[in-house]
C-alpha cells in the first residue's frame, strides 16, 4: 500500500497517486499546467493565515514565501499571490497567483483594493492606500462581495 499525495511540490512526487483534500477536491498543485487554478507550492518562512497576500523571495537559494507588505521597511515584499489555507512556518504553502480570494472580511463590493502598508498580508481600499514616500502601491484586485476579492495583482509603484 502507498500513501496518496494531496499536495504536490513538483517532480519529487512524480508517479504518486493522488488523493482528495479535506474539502473533497483535488488540490490545484496536482493539476496539469493550464488546468485549474494557477498555483505554486513554496516553503513558508513564517505562519500565514487563509486569505493572506504573500511575497515569494529567495532565501539562500531556496524559494520561500512570507506575508506581503507595502510599508517602507518592506518595499521588496510586494504581493505575488495569496493563500487559501492557514500555513505554519516551515510548511509548504499553496500560493494562488490569481483568482478569487474568498477568505477576507470587511470588503466593499465594487471597490478596488491595494496591498496594505499597515497589516502584513492584508489589503486596503485603494482610496486608503499608502501615500508615504518609499512605500509600495500595488493594486491586488476588486471586491466581489464583503468576503471575496477578484485577484488580479498589478505591478507595484514605489512612492517617491
Amino acid at each position: 500500500e502507498l500513501e496518496a499525495t494531496v499536495v504536490s511540490t513538483g517532480v519529487a512526487e512524480a508517479g504518486d497517486i493522488v488523493a482528495l483534500d479535506a474539502n473533497g477536491k483535488l488540490d490545484p498543485s496536482v493539476m496539469p499546467t493550464g488546468i485549474g487554478a494557477d498555483v505554486v507550492v513554496v516553503l513558508a518562512s513564517e505562519s500565514l493565515a487563509a486569505g493572506d497576500y504573500v511575497n515569494i523571495y529567495d532565501n539562500a537559494g531556496t524559494p520561500n514565501c512570507r506575508k506581503a507588505d507595502a510599508s517602507a521597511a518592506n518595499a521588496a515584499e510586494i504581493a505575488h499571490g495569496f493563500v487559501k489555507d492557514n500555513v505554519s512556518s516551515a510548511a509548504n504553502a499553496t500560493i494562488y497567483l490569481e483568482g478569487t480570494n474568498d477568505d477576507l472580511t470587511g470588503l466593499t463590493p465594487g471597490l478596488t483594493y491595494a496591498l496594505s502598508h499597515t497589516v502584513p498580508g492584508g489589503v486596503v481600499a485603494l482610496g486608503s492606500a499608502t501615500t508615504t514616500a518609499g512605500h509600495s502601491l500595488q493594486v491586488v484586485g476588486t471586491a466581489l462581495s464583503a468576503t471575496a476579492l477578484n485577484t488580479e495583482i498589478g505591478s507595484p509603484i514605489i512612492r517617491g
